[in-house]
C-alpha cells in the first residue's frame, strides 16, 4: 500500500469510527485495515487510536496525524480537480461492460454524466450478467461486482456494494417481523438465484458471529428487478442490494429487517485488459467511477453522482 492509500485508509477509519466500516468503504478486508493501522503505529512509534469493543477514539498524536493526512488528501483532490477540469479534449469510443441491473440503475447514469463532461466521448455499453472475454469482445473496461477470479486482467477497486434484507410493511403486518436470522425459516423468502442459488442466506453479527439460514419461498429469480417487484407486492422477504432497494426504502414501500445483522456485500472493481498503456479516456472514466463509489452512501437515491 503506497503512502497516499495509507493516508486515505487511516482517514476513513477515523471518519467512520470503525475498522469494518472503513474496510467496506474502501473495498478491502477488515484484517487489512487493522494490520495497516498497527503497522503505521509501529513505524511512527506512537499510538494513534485507542480501541475498545464499542468505539474508536484518537490519541492526541492520532488527532495531529489525522489532520495532516486530511490536509494532504484535500490538496491531492484539489490538484486532480484542476487537472481534470483542463482535460476537455478526451475523445474516441469507450467500450464498457457490466451486469444488467447494475448497468441500468448505477452505471448508465454515471456514463451519461461522463459524456456530458466530455462531449467527444462515444460510449458502447454492454450489459450482461455472464462474465465476458474482455480481449475477445474489445471491451476497454468492465465494472464487476463480487470477488474477482484469478486472472491476468488488471483491476482497480472502486468500492463496496452493500445488501439488506427488506420486506413490504403489509407482509410484515400479516406474517410478523423476524427478529433473528433463524426466524426467516418460518417466512416466505424471495431467492435471488444468481447469488443465493443454494437457498441459504449468510449473516454476520458483531457479537453473535456468523449464521447461515436455509430459506424458501414461492418465488425465485435471477433478475433483481423482478424480486424487487415481488417484495413490494408483499410476496415475501428479499435480500437485495441497496442500489436496487434504496428508492423503495426511502418511499416506505419497503422497510429493512434484521438491520443489526449484515449480509455479505460485494466488492466493486473496474477491470481492464492490461495495466499498461491504458488510454486516457479509460483512466478518466475509472476516476469518475471511483469518485462516485468512494461515497459511503453512494447507493442512496439522494446522493448525486460526481460532477
Amino acid at each position: 500500500m503506497d503512502r497516499l492509500d495509507g493516508f486515505q485508509l487511516f482517514v476513513r477509519v477515523v471518519e467512520t469510527g470503525s475498522f469494518s466500516s472503513a474496510a467496506r468503504d474502501l473495498g478491502v478486508t477488515q484484517p487489512t485495515v487493522t494490520r495497516h493501522v498497527a503497522a503505521l503505529e509501529q513505524r511512527l512509534g506512537v499510538r494513534l487510536v485507542n480501541r475498545n469493543t464499542r468505539r474508536l477514539s484518537l490519541t492526541e498524536a492520532g488527532r495531529i496525524y489525522f489532520d495532516k493526512c486530511k490536509a494532504v488528501l484535500d490538496l491531492v483532490a484539489e490538484t486532480d480537480s484542476i487537472t481534470t477540469s483542463q482535460q476537455t479534449d478526451l475523445s474516441g469510443k469507450l467500450r464498457i461492460a457490466t451486469s444488467v441491473a447494475f448497468g441500468r440503475r448505477v452505471v448508465t447514469p454515471l456514463i451519461l454524466q461522463f459524456m456530458r463532461a466530455h462531449p467527444g466521448i462515444e460510449i458502447d455499453l454492454r450489459c450482461d450478467d455472464a462474465y465476458i472475454d474482455l480481449v475477445a469482445q474489445g471491451i476497454d473496461v468492465s465494472v464487476r461486482l463480487g470477488r474477482l477470479p484469478d486472472s491476468s486482467l488488471a483491476a482497480r477497486a472502486l468500492g463496496f456494494n452493500p445488501w439488506a434484507v427488506v420486506a413490504a410493511p403489509d407482509y410484515l403486518a400479516r406474517r410478523g417481523r423476524p427478529q433473528v436470522p433463524r426466524d426467516l425459516e418460518r417466512h416466505d423468502v424471495l431467492v435471488y438465484s444468481s447469488v443465493h442459488g443454494d437457498d441459504h442466506l449468510h449473516f454476520g453479527h458483531r457479537e453473535q458471529g456468523r449464521t447461515s439460514v436455509r430459506v424458501r419461498g414461492a418465488f425465485r429469480s435471477n433478475n433483481l428487478s423482478s424480486l424487487l417487484a415481488a417484495a413490494r407486492s408483499g410476496f415475501g422477504i428479499a435480500a437485495l442490494p441497496l442500489y436496487v432497494a434504496g428508492v423503495s426504502l426511502a418511499s416506505g414501500q419497503l422497510v429493512e429487517v434484521l438491520a443489526d445483522h449484515t449480509l455479505p456485500g460485494q466488492e466493486i472493481h473496474a477491470v481492464f485488459p492490461s495495466p499498461k498503456l491504458v488510454p486516457s479516456r479509460v483512466s478518466a472514466f475509472v476516476e469518475h467511477l471511483k469518485a462516485h463509489f468512494a461515497r459511503a452512501d453512494w447507493y442512496s437515491p439522494e446522493t448525486p453522482g460526481p460532477a
